[in-house]
This record gives structure tokens, C-alpha cells and sequence, in this order.
């Protein structure tokens, strides 16, 4: 049982929340009780742990649903110690839960990366894993980028249930303009898995077809996706255009730059926005050459890069990202946090997370007015202290 916890002196950002000089209590591994100023509430239990954020802003913790790999470490490494090297950089982030997220690969690599998922899960001491985010094989060679063109295959619902047999899958990221693509979609939506259109040629029409059998995300949004045209909308106009579908987003002013990012939260509404990071190994090693899924990848100036014309996922760390909306968007971090945890938690079915709300799990990070993290507690247990 996780010890409970007073934090005190924070500024609280939940979604619809801003409280300056709040008091967030904490018992076993759920928000008990969150106090404004000057409600000193009841007498503190001798068990309890103080924690004095000094005017800190304390959010929900980020729940990043795309994101391959960090620190050397990637998710079809096919070990438990990559997924805990994954699981512990990403606390430093500030991600309290991420979605292991794999490459284009023959199926037994994919089996290996879920079994190793599965072996975490059973001991999850650093960062939470919910499911796997499955990215490929089920991809548009057209539109391949970054992803290995040798191992493309159409759509098969059975392969992805032999991997659910292995470990919880939530995501698959498919280009269902291929060959039974459709079809594909509606077999995961039945199974109650979210579905994501990715490395994509889909047409207005192909998009649609995919959303009335389920579809309900739109991968890394505007990379490698059908670009918006005054004649032909493609996925980069439906996403604009739909009220419904979320987009992820990678906001590391590169994959989708400043102006661009501005243009998508004044166009589209806070609900269906989700932040990712879509790291890679090299997140937090600085400049050199690394392998993505057989392909050599070089980061310079960190930026990730298979040729000179191709990103090739980021070294984007998650609380980084949100510095970077926050500050080209101008828009009240009360609003913006919905975008890095609620919104996720909603969409994908994790009940009790994404707020600091009587209740809720206590997954929950503490950001320096730099958005630096200073802390990060997983269900009450403070597991990362800068």
C-alpha cells in the first residue's frame, strides 16, 4: 500500500480547474481530497507525507499513446529491460502511463515486443503500460516513411488478436484505404480496439468509409497522411474538417511547424486534440546514428532523420511538447491539459485518469514554471524527485 501523501503550495491544472496555492491529499494511490487556499481540512494523519510544491504547477500525469522507444531502448528490442528503460525515461517526461508502441516487422518480433510488454506489466515499477499501440505492418507503401517497406502485408484482424493473447493491445495505426482495410476496422472496433489511420493515401471518401466502421484516430496528424488540396481534401483536410476524429499530434515544432501547430488549436476544438511524442531510441542521447525496425536513423541537432527528405520519429520529450503549445498557443494551460491525459483517457477507455478530481488515480507531475519536471507520483507513489 502506497503511503498517503499532503501536497501543498501547488498550483492545480486539471482540466476546467486553475487553483493557485492548492492542497492535493492523497490515500491509497487515488486523490482523496483537494483543498483551496486557506482550507487547512482535517488534522494530517501521522502517516502522512508532506510535500511542499512551492507555487508549482501540478497537473494529471501525461499519457503518451505513441511513443517507441527512449534511452537506447526500443518497444521491439523485444525485452523486459527495454520496456523498463522505456517505462523509467518516460517518468522524467512526466508520463505517468504510455502505450508501448511497435514498427513494421514479421509477426514474431511483434510477438516478442507483447511478451515483453506482458513481463512488465507484471511488475510495473516505473511508468504504467495499459496496451500496446500497434503502428504497421498494415501500412500504404506509398506513404511508408519511416517504417520498413519489406515487411508491409494488408490488414489482418487475426494477427492482431494473436498478439492481444499475449498482452493488452488498444491501438492499431492501419491504412485502411488497403485491401480489406474497412473491413479490418470494423473487426477492431467489435473487439473494442481503437483504430488509427496512418501512413496513409486514404481519400475524403476512403476516411469516411473507415469512421462509419469505427475509426476514431488519426496517426501522428498530417505525417505521412494525404495532404489537404482545394480539389481533393485527403486525411490532412477530413481531420479539419471532422468534428469527431482526435489527431495526434507531435509538437515538436518540426514534424508539425509553429505555424501550423497555431493553425490546428484555433481551427480545431481542445477534445480532439491529443499530444504524442512518437519517440525513438535516441530520445535523451543526443546526436548520432541508430536503428528504427532494420533502418539506420540519424540524429542531428535532434532531429531524427532516415534520408534527408524523411523524419523518422523525434527525440521529443512529452513535457517539452506541451512547453511548446503553451507558449505558441497562448491558450490557459487549464484548457491545454486535456490534451496531454484526459482527452486520452477518455478516448481509449482508461476510467479514472486524466484529472486531479476526488477519486481519480493519483498519477500526477509537477511542473517548474519552465515546464521542467520536479516530480512525478504513479497511483500515490512519488517515483521520480528531480
Amino acid at each position: 500500500m502506497n503511503p498517503p501523501w499532503l501536497i501543498q503550495n501547488c498550483r492545480l491544472l486539471s482540466p476546467g480547474i486553475d487553483l493557485d496555492h492548492a492542497t492535493v491529499s492523497v490515500a491509497d494511490g487515488r486523490i482523496h481530497e483537494v483543498r483551496e487556499p486557506g482550507d487547512p481540512g482535517p488534522a494530517a494523519a501521522a502517516d502522512v507525507r508532506a510535500f511542499d510544491a512551492r507555487g508549482a504547477m501540478l497537473l494529471p500525469g501525461f499519457i503518451d499513446i505513441h511513443t517507441h522507444g527512449a534511452m537506447g531502448a526500443d518497444v521491439c528490442d523485444g525485452t523486459v529491460e527495454a520496456i523498463r528503460t522505456i517505462a523509467r525515461a518516460k517518468l522524467r517526461e512526466g508520463v505517468t502511463s504510455f502505450f508501448p508502441t511497435t514498427l513494421t516487422l514479421p509477426h514474431e518480433p511483434l510477438a516478442a515486443a507483447a511478451r515483453a510488454v506482458a513481463s512488465y506489466r507484471e511488475n510495473p515499477e516505473f511508468a504504467r503500460t495499459p496496451a500496446l499501440h500497434i503502428e504497421g505492418p498494415f501500412l500504404n507503401p506509398r506513404f511508408i516513411g519511416a517504417q520498413n517497406p519489406a515487411h508491409v502485408r494488408p490488414p489482418d484482424a487475426a494477427e492482431i488478436f494473436a498478439l492481444r493473447q499475449l498482452a493488452p493491445v488498444g491501438i492499431v495505426s492501419v491504412a485502411t484505404e488497403m485491401p480489406g482495410g474497412v473491413d479490418f476496422v470494423r473487426a477492431m472496433t467489435d473487439a473494442g480496439i481503437t483504430t488509427s489511420l496512418a501512413h496513409t493515401a486514404a481519400t475524403r471518401e476512403d476516411f469516411l468509409a473507415a469512421k462509419t466502421a469505427g475509426l476514431t484516430h488519426l496517426t501522428h496528424y498530417c505525417c505521412q497522411q494525404s495532404p489537404l488540396h482545394h480539389r481533393a481534401l485527403g486525411v490532412v483536410g477530413s481531420g479539419l474538417l471532422d468534428d469527431d476524429v482526435r489527431l495526434e499530434l507531435i509538437c515538436d515544432t518540426i514534424h508539425l511547424n509553429p505555424d501550423m501547430i497555431r493553425l490546428i488549436f484555433k481551427l480545431k476544438p481542445l477534445r480532439q486534440l491529443m499530444l504524442i511524442t512518437d519517440s525513438m531510441a535516441a530520445s535523451g542521447l543526443g546526436d548520432g546514428v541508430f536503428d528504427l525496425g532494420g533502418l539506420q536513423v540519424t540524429v542531428s541537432g535532434g532531429v531524427a532523420r532516415l534520408t534527408p527528405e524523411t523524419l523518422a520519429g523525434s527525440t521529443l520529450k512529452f513535457n517539452d511538447g506541451l512547453k511548446h503549445v503553451a507558449h505558441l498557443t497562448g491558450l490557459p494551460l487549464h484548457e491545454l491539459v486535456a490534451t496531454t491525459s484526459w482527452n486520452q483517457a477518455r478516448s481509449l477507455g482508461l476510467d479514472g485518469f486524466g484529472k486531479i478530481e476526488p477519486g481519480f488515480h493519483a498519477d500526477m507531475v509537477l511542473l517548474a514554471s519552465d515546464f521542467s519536471v520536479q516530480a512525478v507520483w504513479v497511483g500515490g507513489d512519488l517515483r521520480f524527485s528531480a
